[in-house]
């Protein structure tokens, strides 16, 4: 992992980070029944403005050698952030297959998916090579021998695809299939056909403004063609773009806020979970591991106001990191006014304190830890960026979790993608990503029109990073590091934490909370955990451990 300390360049927009807002009347903590507090709109934090600003397209800044082949009139070049996006020694191969716990269908392997994905287009395009070349030819036999039994194996030299005739067959091809040719011919060094895919038929086949499949290959073209730029940290240095003012940025993340229940997931869930544990304390410290604006601890405070016998006390220790402080237009003394004036209209003992730096950099002494406070540690979407022993032998991952352990907190609460794309080679992940963010798409895309710009500049500054950075980078360059749960649940146990289960409740606060959303979305209470997913994908999960 890239921490903003040692890479500034890295830093960037996270999926998860939610927009400073009123408080929305669908996410309340549904367990603890609670009257409103005293309405006090000062304290909500700046009023959004949804005013369209004006759109923007970067490009890549290719070296000459590499633009040369690749070209920079692709659709694929719209904006992405200039920082990273907001819902990993030897690479481990238990990670490369689905988890045996998500029923939500995501593919096994990545090379099973394509063996039936990639079938037709790979016949078509030998259909070609055939008519072009002759059955005889040396370099077709390679080719065909190349996928036997639908498997990409090293060969000769590819052979050299009559692209005009491929173009006339774009309107019969599938863009899923295209993409993971193309992502072969990149993962097998083999430039010249991905270049081809890339200049002659990706190029006219995504779009920004087109439907979630063609917004999706956008950019994930994007982030082929950054790969064979380049890797790592010159990639973000390459990519010359603007990063997109505060308010602009706070739009935007409000915008998917309202229109997806991924957060809102997180938070509802996550609240419902500190309330029942909470049942009986009159004195509670938070750490929350990505407070961003801290709009869920308002929900909570909220919750929490009117409890029987009082309302506790409540502490919140707020960990950043300077893409938060470039949404927020400011540190973190801004989350802490704004929680404080909320808790006070609320009549709610409140205190904050600030922990301003990424979660990988954080140490015990970093955190104020009193005796008596009952503590609740929240990881909202935020573990996975985390570096594991795949990435550096510190390995923050399972570090922090040992370290939160000595604290001996009450519980734990853990929302994640379930996504499985930490340790995958770059094939498999490929085909993993494109398969999470077309479902992911498919969901934005019931929401708004499909030519609004709104949706259009939040899709490319809160999610096309995450996209770019999976795709093109690789070691700790690349930021996007997801687990499914099960590998979530080894890393837990080993760190010496059981799960909590969760009650009826909980599972009939989300459900409430989903009622406003399209029907598409599912909910699953399983295994002691809730899943989220859109139609047959399991998209979040939702957690809470305690100590042995």
């Amino acid at each position: 992992m890239q921490t903003s300390k040692k890479h500034p360049t890295s830093a960037g927009i996270h999926l998860y980070l939610q927009p400073a807002q009123d408080i929305d009347p669908y996410t309340h903590y549904q367990i603890l029944q609670s009257n409103s507090c005293h309405d006090n709109s000062s304290s909500q934090g700046t009023t959004i403005s949804f005013e369209t600003s004006k759109e923007q397209y970067f490009t890549l800044e290719s070296s000459p050698a590499i633009n040369d082949l690749i070209g920079c009139d692709s659709p694929s070049y719209a904006s992405v952030s200039s920082n990273r996006s907001p819902f990993s020694p030897q690479a481990s191969h238990s990670d490369q297959h689905q988890s045996s716990d998500n029923t939500y269908g995501s593919p096994t392997s990545a090379h099973s998916r394509y063996d039936d994905d990639g079938y037709e287009l790979k016949n078509k395009l030998r259909e070609l090579e055939i008519s072009l070349l002759g059955p005889d030819s040396d370099i077709v036999d390679s080719w065909h021998c190349s996928y036997k039994g639908g498997r990409h194996r090293a060969s000769s030299p590819t052979a050299k695809h009559n692209w005009d005739q491929i173009v006339e067959m774009i309107p019969k091809l599938d863009l899923k299939e295209v993409l993971i040719r193309c992502a072969q011919a990149v993962a097998d060094d083999d430039i010249e056909t991905a270049v081809g895919f890339m200049n002659n038929v990706l190029a006219k086949m995504v779009s920004v403004g087109g439907d979630p499949i063609q917004r999706l290959g956008a950019y994930m073209l994007e982030g082929l063609r950054a790969r064979l730029e380049s890797s790592g940290s010159i990639i973000y240095k390459a990519l010359k773009c603007e990063q997109p003012t505060s308010n602009d940025l706070m739009t935007y993340m409000h915008i998917l806020y309202q229109i997806c229940p991924y957060w809102k997931f997180a938070y509802t869930s996550a609240n419902a979970v500190i309330g029942e544990a909470m049942l009986n304390e009159s004195r509670i410290h938070i750490i929350d591991f990505q407070v961003a604006q801290g709009t869920q601890w308002l929900l909570l405070i909220q919750a929490l106001a009117s409890r029987p016998g009082g309302a506790p006390f409540i502490r919140v220790t707020g960990v950043d990191d300077s893409q938060s402080f470039h949404a927020r237009g400011g540190g973190l003394h801004i989350v802490g006014k704004r929680l404080s004036d909320y808790a006070k209209s609320c009549g709610v003992p409140f205190e904050f304190h600030s922990a301003a730096m990424c979660g990988s950099e954080l140490e015990l002494e970093n955190l104020v830890i009193q005796p008596g406070e009952a503590l609740v540690v929240n990881f909202p979407f935020v573990l996975h960026h985390m570096p594991d022993e795949s990435v550096s032998t510190e390995n923050h991952r399972d570090r922090l979790l040992r370290l939160v352990k000595s604290l001996s907190p009450k519980v734990v609460t853990l929302v994640e993608q379930e996504s499985n794309t930490n340790t995958s080679p770059f094939f498999q992940r490929f085909v993993e990503t494109l398969s999470y963010y077309t479902a992911m798409f498919e969901s934005i895309d019931v929401a708004l029109p499909r030519d609004d710009k709104q949706r259009i500049n939040a899709e490319q500054h809160c999610v096309a990073r995450d996209i770019v950075n999976m795709v093109a980078c690789e070691g700790d360059e690349r930021l996007e590091r997801h687990e499914l749960l099960g590998k979530w649940r080894s890393r837990f146990s080993m760190a010496g934490f059981a799960p909590c289960p969760l009650s009826s409740s909980v599972t009939a606060a989300v459900r409430n909370m989903l009622n406003e959303f399209n029907e598409n979305y599912r909910l699953q209470h399983r295994d002691g955990a809730l899943y989220l997913g859109w139609k047959s994908r399991a998209m979040c999960t939702s957690s809470a451990w305690r100590c042995y």
